[in-house]
């Protein structure tokens, strides 16, 4: 059997944010979150400049899909209910043998 790698794309709104440091705050806490819950890799990737828009990276890696496709959906559903004020507006998640 071959790992898997699972990646979960989510585009945030933040519709409270009124600066980057603002926008960032929240992400950073998100991120850190996230990290801890779930021991997965999370970075924030698109939108860097725009106050109220994120995309962030969840990232893990198993040796069984249905496991790295679980995290992720448990990572998503945690990003959606205590997302820090930020909205989630997409969601995408990816499994990849590798």
């Amino acid at each position: 059997m071959s790992p898997v790698v699972g990646v979960l794309t989510v585009t945030l709104h933040l519709p409270e944010s009124l600066s980057l440091k603002a926008k960032r705050q929240v992400v950073a806490g998100l991120l850190r979150r996230v990290r801890t819950r779930f021991g997965v890799a999370a970075a924030e990737v698109g939108d860097r400049d725009k106050w109220q828009l994120a995309e962030v990276v969840v990232a893990c890696v198993s040796a069984d899909g249905r496991h790295a496709d679980e995290i992720l959906a448990r990572a998503a559903a945690y990003i959606e209910s205590d997302g820090g004020g930020a909205v989630v507006a997409e969601i995408r998640t990816e499994l990849v043998r590798v």
